[in-house]
């Protein structure tokens, strides 16, 4: 980020020096080109850094599923509202922002109504796998009795692991 931000403020005072702003103007052009890099480097470097879901590795999410949301969330279902399950078609329907690994994300960090939040209990990565786990799992059936390798066989997702 730092380069960014020398670079940009390299251009921008180039432009000053070589006279091609007239000369009333070149007196705010320095602070200009600095606010103007900083800026674009500032936009780029949280563009770069901050995906709003990193893939998460399916066979860890298994395991932190069964240490946290399988009280709650057995075979993908849900004790407390038993229509709001873990299944395709409910986390399509029930999930604020449907059924992708970020709604997954945003729900295990935050909570929502009689689920808690598990942000300041898990650390990303785990959060990021488990919701990785879960969109496995709602595509392969909760029903089955399957591993988590035969989940990511099917889903085509591979771990951390296997890369």
């Amino acid at each position: 980020m730092q380069l960014l931000v020398y670079f940009g403020i390299v251009a921008g005072l180039g432009r000053c020096l070589a006279w091609t702003v007239s000369p009333p103007d070149a007196v705010d052009c320095a602070p200009r080109a600095i606010k103007n890099a900083v800026a674009g480097a500032l936009t780029a470097g949280a563009v770069a850094i901050s995906p709003a879901f990193a893939a998460g590795d399916v066979l860890a999410g298994e395991q932190v599923f069964r240490n946290n949301c399988a009280a709650c969330h057995a075979g993908g279902q849900n004790v407390i509202m038993p229509e709001k399950t873990l299944e395709k078609d409910s986390l399509e329907k029930y999930l604020t922002g449907g059924r992708k690994p970020e709604s997954v994300v945003y729900q295990v960090t935050n909570g929502k109504n009689a689920m808690p939040a598990f942000g300041g209990r898990l650390q990303e990565d785990d959060i990021n796998n488990v919701a990785s786990y879960v969109i496995a799992k709602s595509d392969a059936g909760w029903e089955t009795d399957s591993t988590v390798s035969t989940v990511v066989q099917t889903t085509g997702l591979v771990s951390s692991t296997d890369r």
